[in-house]
């Protein structure tokens, strides 16, 4: 669920998917995880999760985490290795462009080292999805909504 997303109530409601339910399944066993929920009650809300037909009804069952789960799901070891697994993705299409425009440079006798320009602002992107990684949605397109018209902001 993403918050751009309406989750009508009344007669208009929309229904909820599998990929949904899943997604605050995953948040649920992640704040199981850390403690932030015990057994019983992320077992209650797990079964509530997979009950749920609307998707105003899954938005509750994480109402009281930090960042609504988020945050725990970031850190579980599956969205760490994910995010390091996109890291070296990224990386290696950089090594491989600046190579080719090394190359270009080199073939084309050009006195200033002119692939420098491109090569930083490819460096800059690849140092920030190194550091604010894959769960961050604030930094983002995902989401398709201002971070002032976000439901969390403050």
């Amino acid at each position: 669920m993403y918050p751009s997303d309406t989750t009508r109530s009344g007669p208009h409601r929309l229904r909820t998917s599998d990929t949904e339910r899943e997604q605050v399944a995953e948040i649920l066993r992640a704040a199981m995880t850390e403690g932030r929920l015990t057994l019983e009650e992320g077992e209650e809300r797990l079964g509530q999760v997979y009950a749920a037909k609307f998707r105003d009804e899954l938005a509750p069952l994480t109402a009281d985490l930090p960042d609504n789960g988020r945050r725990a799901l970031a850190a579980t070891p599956e969205a760490q290795a994910a995010t390091r697994r996109g890291v070296r993705r990224h990386a290696g299409f950089v090594a491989t462009l600046a190579l080719f425009l090394t190359a270009l440079w080199a073939l084309s006798g050009a006195h200033f080292f002119w692939p420098a320009i491109p090569l930083v602002f490819l460096v800059m992107g690849l140092m920030r999805h190194a550091r604010y990684g894959r769960y961050r949605a604030e930094y983002g397109y995902r989401h398709h909504v201002a971070p002032w018209n976000a439901p969390t902001y403050r």
